[in-house]
């Protein structure tokens, strides 16, 4: 019996290497087994795509142009009155953008939020939110939003590769959402690490930009691009120096990403309140103080350079994201940070100071953002100036003579479009240091007609 068996069994393995030779003589190859559930489409390529897709997301801006307008055309030829131009929004669905962070941080191009007065921010899934600009480096040409979430609203965030963790060669991915069309994505492989000047006359600071020949098309600029892993390894920057040919993208890496969230993520920035300590990340590294403003919180607490930070208001901060939410929790803007440097650690108690204090405090002035509503008829648009909202009796502003309604537009020659421009300024000011305000008077005439004039004052801070 088993001598049978072992006979058939053999005969049967005879007749399959027959079967094998003759579809190899004759060309054929007997195909692999597959399992159902497999799918040879789904590669490393699109399990990236589909985990960063949801991050990424269309930004939506809209400016304030002036409308041109017969009748005030016909008093300025005839009349010489220069009445102030009527102005309405221009939307506009320009660039793409990738959220950093579940609250809601999204990073972009600058060049897509240049001009704005207004940014709206669609999401992959349809939702749309307005969202707030809060710094830029403009060099880089990379800038951070805020969306205007509710409270507790959660939002998915790409990873972050390591700063230097590139392969020459290796597949990229470059995603958007142009248009707010939907999701768009584009392959390639990573040209170059560190793409160098052609010429010395660069508008940007592109001298180590990432190079790719997967597309990026305009509505892309602001995007991520990522590696086969998921992580970013750098923003999409589109139709950059045209003249060097088709097949060339562009994107500002992850390195420098890293270097901008350092100056970006700071109590300052996102809070308006004064701290005076620059933190670094390097990596997944921990915390470290890079550099402490003389005079800030930060220096009279006893923060110096080199400390590592190990807790923050009883929390311990993974990275620049969550060390910016935990040294702003407290309500009373105290901050209380354990940090270690040789070996020793210790802690130490920073009061943060509101921006507006600060401002009062030093010169007396209660300034204001200047909105397209409030903007409408002056000469200076949101983000070029402040408004002056109220006057300290007694202060150095009053006895300037400064008047609510004035519009201030730069200290010591530095343009003043924000309250951290200054904030940045008047921090380093001692008590009895003399500031020069550019400011924009208004004046009516005949009740009916408003005239803006540039003035010049200078005060003594407090």
């Amino acid at each position: 019996m088993r001598m049978k068996r072992h006979h058939k069994i053999s005969i049967a393995h005879r007749l399959a290497s027959l079967a094998l030779a003759g579809s190899l003589m004759f060309g054929f190859c007997p195909l692999p087994a597959v399992t159902p559930e497999a799918d040879i489409r789904r590669d490393a390529a699109v399990a990236a795509t589909e985990q960063v897709m949801p991050c990424v997301v269309n930004i939506a801006t809209a400016t304030i142009v002036e409308v041109p307008d017969f009748y005030q055309d016909l008093l300025r030829q005839f009349y010489g009155q220069q009445t102030p131009a009527q102005r309405q929004e221009k939307p506009y669905e320009i660039g793409s953008g990738v959220i950093i962070d579940e609250e809601g941080y999204v990073l972009t191009n600058l060049h897509v939020l240049r001009r704005a007065s207004r940014v709206q921010v669609k999401l992959w899934d349809g939702r749309v939110y307005d969202a707030d600009p809060l710094v830029a480096a403009k060099q880089k040409d990379v800038a951070l939003l805020k969306l205007r979430a509710k409270p507790g609203e959660k939002f998915k965030a790409i990873r972050f590769a390591k700063d230097d963790d590139l392969l020459l060669g290796e597949t990229v991915l470059a995603l958007g959402n142009p248009y707010g069309l939907g999701g768009s994505v584009s392959r390639g492989i990573l040209s170059s690490k560190n793409r160098r000047h052609v010429s010395g006359n660069e508008p940007l600071d592109v001298e180590d930009w990432l190079q790719t020949d997967a597309a990026i098309n305009p509505g892309n600029s602001g995007g991520p691009l990522i590696n086969v892993r998921g992580e970013l390894i750098g923003i999409n920057v589109a139709v950059y120096r045209e003249q060097l040919g088709m097949g060339v993208g562009f994107a500002i890496p992850v390195k420098q990403i890293s270097a901008a969230l350092a100056e970006f993520f700071t109590p300052e920035v996102a809070n308006t309140l004064w701290f005076g300590a620059r933190v670094v990340q390097a990596g997944t590294d921990p915390l470290v103080i890079s550099a402490v403003q003389n005079g800030s919180p930060a220096d009279l607490a006893g923060l110096r350079a080199g400390q590592r930070i190990v807790q923050v208001n009883g929390g311990t901060p993974k990275d620049l994201v969550d060390f910016h939410r935990l040294v702003t929790a407290n309500k009373n803007h105290l901050a209380v940070l354990q940090v270690e440097q040789n070996g020793e650690r210790r802690a130490v108690k920073a009061q943060l100071v509101p921006f507006d204090d600060l401002i009062r405090q030093k010169l007396g002035l209660v300034l204001l953002n200047l909105t397209s509503q409030t903007a409408a008829s002056s000469p200076v648009k949101p983000g070029q100036g402040l408004f002056i909202e109220e006057i300290e009796k007694h202060s150095p502003a009053d006895k300037a003579q400064l008047q609510r309604g004035f519009l201030l537009t730069a200290i010591d020659d530095r343009a003043t479009g924000d309250l951290i421009s200054v904030a940045d300024i008047l921090s380093t000011k001692k008590s009895g240091d003399r500031v020069r305000l550019a400011v924009v008077v208004p004046r009516r005439i005949n009740n009916s007609y408003v005239e803006y004039r540039p003035a010049s004052v200078t005060l003594v801070a407090r």
